[in-house]
């Protein structure tokens, strides 16, 4: 499976329409350059800015806003997977941070809307409603599980997704420069522990006084940095071989010791 990770630097000043020609023009090099991979990602909140809070309302869309039909065209034009990254969903009243994955023909085949909702020198928890759900996905090349950011920091979403049978992790994310060494270690850990692979997409450059960390990576079910980016905008390409989870989990297969506990 080939995957491209675009690594979005977000500048402070820049304008929603800008990024979105910034990823438009981006998807049209790899239309050009005829290198399509099998899935394209993109990070959290990059359209508005995750630590632009005063604008979260201006920049709210309908599940079925700009996001999902600019995303869901190119899925179609390329003939490949996208995940959009997330954007701030509006509906019925409330605000979500929500992320969608779509086909090679443009279909949607899922949505996640983040559980665990940033509260920390973070206005998210304030303005926005938490999802209830976790997100598995059936695919042509397995089953994928969507997680946003400081979902990272609780083991027990993942291990649900597990038990609902995820062989890759996909993480959208605006994660801090402060807490890069937190977000190396739970990029690791989340796969190791569940034995998948985990795929990464964060945001680079600089919002609102905060330095996003970048290091988009993948890791193996074994736990190893398969490809990881730098700081700085990039597209970072990588390849992985699936066969490598149902192997892993045979030659170690630590799932299948794991005991429920109860208090």
């Amino acid at each position: 499976m080939k995957i491209s990770v675009i690594q979005l630097g977000i500048k402070e000043s820049e304008k929603m329409k800008n990024r979105f020609q910034e990823v438009e023009r981006i998807l049209e090099n790899m239309k050009i350059s005829n290198e399509i991979p099998d899935l394209i990602m993109l990070p959290e909140v990059w359209g508005c800015g995750f630590f632009n809070f005063s604008d979260y309302t201006s920049c709210a869309e309908d599940q079925k806003g700009q996001t999902y039909s600019r995303m869901s065209h190119w899925a179609k034009e390329l003939g490949c997977m996208i995940h959009s990254g997330s954007f701030i969903e509006y509906q019925n009243g409330k605000f979500y941070n929500t992320s969608l994955l779509f086909d090679k023909t443009g279909h949607l085949l899922a949505e996640y809307r983040k559980i665990h909702l940033f509260g920390y020198e973070s206005e998210e928890q304030k303005l926005l409603t938490r999802g209830e759900q976790t997100t598995v996905v059936n695919t042509e090349f397995g089953n994928i599980g969507m997680a946003t950011c400081y979902d990272l920091r609780f083991p027990e979403q993942f291990r649900q997704m597990a038990e609902n049978n995820a062989d890759i992790f996909l993480i959208t994310s605006a994660w801090p420069m402060q807490r890069l060494n937190h977000w190396r270690l739970f990029n690791q850990v989340r796969a190791l522990e569940n034995q998948s692979f985990l795929v990464s997409c964060n945001c680079g450059f600089e919002q609102e006084g905060s330095h996003f960390a970048g290091h988009s990576m993948c890791v193996s079910p074994m736990g190893e940095i398969l490809y990881e980016a730098g700081e700085e905008p990039t597209v970072l390409k990588m390849y992985i071989d699936l066969t490598q989870i149902k192997r892993y989990r045979e030659e170690f297969p630590a799932l299948l010791d794991r005991i429920k506990l109860t208090r």
